[in-house]
């Protein structure tokens, strides 16, 4: 008999894990808490990584379908506050299929999975929150915001950073931890006073004199971007309008050597604030019939450039393991014998990566002057010190 899969949680984690499971052979059923229509374009764009990009083709996905909206950012310059060069740096492939990193709006990322997952006949229902389960002899019935309770096999909890699916199986923790920056992003609309590097392929990061920004040429001759001013406390709804954040944004970048100010300037509107937080160590991330996936188990700083990548991985495996025997409990720990300890590490990365971003004038003089020699000594000789990431392969 088709086992059910009850998925809570449509974004990337959730729709792959339905893929991967349909393809398993399982029945899933997409939950989302958002109603239909209404665009996340929280985080702006993002970036899939090789890893994650060959992880689609393992269900026989076509990367180049999903990300048709994208454009590939195989490398990525990094700068100084005075515009100086420091470092050109490979961001991973090509794949020996030619795969390599790739950039792509979030909300067509999503609507892109949604479309696959409709014409395979995977259902999705809006506007649906879970609130709560119950495991059973044979089975899990799962209650939703806005519905009937659902019977399934299975409850998989891809349901993000703040996962209810996560409070059910770890009851008063963990919680998500602010890292001490905020969030902005955006694409440019008019046409922009400064000189630009519009080499294709290149992503730019900079460290400014008072925030971190980045910024990629599009093909259709726009700009993206996303800057992380640092700031004690979180962001909170009502911190500031839109008009008040975009002033703020180009005032934090006005005296740089490079195009941000004029980057922003160029943009109708900055999108943001949201904060810049990772999960640490989850206890729990399994029971008999339930199971966590993507950020909802391990959430990743945007640093690490691995948030999309890691959840894709997750979805790939944790079918593979349910695939592998009709114990399910068993199934599951060995799903998170496989994933936990590269995800963790994943997740200690990114936060030494973010760390970096809001260095005090002490600390970015050095920084300056050594990372050029540092990246030099990392990448010799044509290695790369992020291959155990970039290059996993499941």
């Amino acid at each position: 008999m088709t086992k059910t899969a009850l998925i809570a949680g449509g974004g990337i984690a959730g729709t792959v894990a339905a893929l991967a499971l349909h393809r398993a052979g399982w029945q899933p059923r997409l939950f989302e808490s958002r109603p239909e229509g209404v665009a996340d374009e929280r985080g702006a764009f993002l970036t899939v990584a090789v890893n994650g990009l060959t992880a689609l083709r393992a269900l026989d996905l076509d990367p180049e379908k999903v990300l048709a909206a994208g454009f590939p950012t195989p490398s990525m310059t990094m700068t100084s506050g005075s515009g100086r060069s420091l470092a050109v740096l490979p961001l991973g492939g090509p794949a020996a299929d030619g795969t390599v990193t790739t950039t792509i709006r979030r909300a067509d990322l999503y609507g892109s999975l949604r479309e696959i997952a409709a014409e395979r006949g995977i259902p999705i229902e809006w506007d649906r929150r879970l609130t709560g389960c119950t495991e059973r002899p044979g089975g899990i019935t799962a209650t939703f915001s806005g519905g009937a309770p659902v019977d399934g096999d299975l409850l998989v909890g891809a349901d993000g950073l703040r996962s209810r699916t996560r409070e059910i199986l770890n009851p008063g923790g963990p919680a998500p931890t602010y890292l001490g920056l905020l969030n902005a992003g955006g694409f440019t609309t008019g046409p922009i006073d400064a000189e630009l590097d519009r080499t294709p392929g290149m992503m730019h990061m900079a460290f400014g004199r008072k925030a971190f920004f980045g910024w990629a040429p599009a093909p259709d001759g726009s700009v993206w971007w996303f800057a992380n001013p640092p700031s004690e406390n979180p962001a909170a709804p009502g911190d500031f309008t839109p008009e008040s954040w975009r002033s703020y944004l180009i005032d934090l970048f006005q005296d740089d050597g490079f195009p941000a100010a004029a980057i922003i300037r160029a943009t109708d509107v900055a999108i943001g604030p949201w904060n810049t937080d990772d999960l640490r160590r989850v206890p729990v991330w399994h029971s008999g019939r339930v199971v966590l996936a993507g950020d909802a188990a391990h959430a990743v700083a945007p640093s690490a450039g691995q948030g999309a990548s890691m959840a894709i991985e997750d979805a790939v495996v944790l079918a593979r393991c349910l695939s592998d025997t009709d114990d399910i409990r068993a199934a599951l720990a060995d799903y998170e014998r496989i994933r936990r300890p590269r995800v963790e590490k994943v997740v200690r990365a990114g936060r030494r990566n973010g760390s970096g971003k809001a260095a005090g004038p002490v600390g970015a003089a050095i920084r300056d002057a050594l990372l050029p020699l540092m990246m030099k000594m990392l990448y010799r000789k044509g290695a790369n010190p992020q291959a155990w990431i970039l290059d996993h392969r499941i």
